[in-house]
């Protein structure tokens, strides 16, 4: 039963995966014949193709292998200063550039003169080339909406779930009592697992973070502090003492290894799952996003660990990049936990949007080939076309994006690299949640 479970979970990652590929294409496709660019080509996949079908002027099907997936504009690049398309020099660097230049108009058609990419304004190409990663961001946004607001997430509650015998620096073991340590304020209230707290000092606290801000900032303060006890009011009394505690960032987290003076009323909270309205949902979304950006600009200096992890002695730390089999596995031992079916389902709705929000940062990198290098050009086309129209001078034309494609093959093979790299530590040392 399990391994049909693990099993599962592998298809419903691969189901979600295909989904958010499909999607991310759907808004180049869809943008694309809005503003009139005629498109060869949908494509779901890479590799030999399994199902195809023609619908008008596009070609839609899917491919082998469900490692990503494309459409094909004509008319990426403009022709050469000569307007000639085809290869003309012997060096290596100079034949990438026609290569692509001609790959471009391959299937260039009679009347398909003004239905060119390069031709559309650069806002327009700009329009098109977003078009993809946003589509990722709002499947991202959807789907964390629909986990935090209609599923819940673990998260501390203000119910008690063990007391602390004394006050203690929370840097050491709870258990290490001595008989001179004074009692926790806690304790002497008489505080006890399973107490809900609703008010502290006659505020009332529906959540942890709030609870917790309140009983950090009254150190020596004698507070009233009201539990719900099986059903019934309780009203105690504490004085908060002043001790160590752990460090918490601006987003309420606790920060590893660093810890502050503060309040301390010496109780741990249980957890639970706990439903999210609108707005914690979307200051919970930002936070991630930030979270996002950080790894993301950390992510050269994972690598040496992640080469350690895959060819090495070292242990594969639990934030470290993760590819497309690491994240299958994962979602694979999501439905072997021993928790409820829908926190299952809401934990693999989650490594999905994860993966989407992914797909969205990724790929507004603005490096060739991604998108983001593509809207960097259109971008800078529009900047120097104004320009020149403010200092009166000729119209510079189109930016020829071609001609950045020797560093775009440069900027592939890392990315190939890195991503075997992934892949290698993925299946000899792979992150796992259980």
């Amino acid at each position: 039963m399990t391994t049909l479970m693990f099993i599962l979970g592998i298809v419903l990652f691969a189901v979600g995966l295909l989904v958010s590929i499909a999607w991310h294409e759907l808004g180049h496709l869809s943008t694309a014949k809005l503003f009139g660019i005629r498109v060869p080509q949908y494509m779901v996949g890479f590799g030999p193709t399994v199902f195809s079908r023609r619908k008008g002027d596009t070609e839609y099907g899917v491919k082998a292998i469900p490692f990503g997936g494309y459409i094909r504009m004509i008319g990426m690049f403009p022709p050469g200063p000569d307007g000639r398309l085809e290869a003309r020099s012997t060096s290596p660097w100079r034949g990438m550039i026609e290569d692509a230049r001609s790959a471009a108009f391959e299937e260039l058609r009679p009347g398909d003169e003004n239905r060119l990419f390069y031709t559309r304004k650069p806002w327009k190409r700009v329009i098109v080339m977003f078009a993809g990663p946003f589509m990722n961001l709002i499947l991202a946004v959807a789907l964390f909406l629909v986990v935090l607001m209609g599923f819940g997430i673990s998260q501390q509650t203000t119910t008690v779930s063990s007391v602390s015998k004394c006050v203690i620096s929370q840097s050491q073991n709870r258990d290490d009592c001595k008989k001179s340590d004074p009692a926790s304020p806690a304790a002497a209230a008489g505080l006890k697992a399973g107490d809900k707290i609703v008010s502290f000092d006659g505020v009332r606290t529906d959540d942890w973070n709030r609870l917790s801000d309140l009983i950090r900032a009254n150190p020596g303060k004698d507070v009233p502090i009201v539990v719900d006890r099986d059903g019934e009011q309780v009203s105690l009394h504490a004085k908060i003492a002043d001790n160590q505690v752990a460090k918490k960032d601006s987003s309420g987290q606790y920060v590893q290894g660093q810890y502050v003076n503060a309040g301390f009323l010496g109780f741990s909270a249980a957890t639970g799952i706990v439903k999210q309205d609108f707005g914690d949902s979307v200051t919970w979304m930002g936070d991630r996003v930030g979270d996002a950006v950080n790894s993301l600009a950390d992510l050269p200096g994972k690598v040496p660990a992640l080469w350690d992890a895959a060819f090495g002695n070292g242990p594969r730390e639990p934030d470290s990049p993760m590819g497309v089999v690491g994240a299958a596995r994962v979602g694979g031992e999501i439905f072997t936990l021993d928790i409820p079916p829908t926190q299952q389902l809401a934990m693999a709705l989650m490594l999905v949007a994860g993966f989407n929000l992914s797909l969205f940062l990724f790929n507004m990198l603005p490096l060739l080939p991604l998108d983001g290098g593509h809207i960097a050009g259109a971008l800078w086309e529009a900047l120097r076309r104004n320009l020149a129209k403010v200092l009166r001078r000729p119209d510079p034309g189109p930016f020829d994006v071609a001609k950045l494609m020797p560093v775009a093959y440069v900027v592939a093979g890392i990315f190939i690299c890195f991503t075997l790299l992934v892949l290698v530590a993925d299946v000899v040392n792979p992150v796992r949640i259980s």
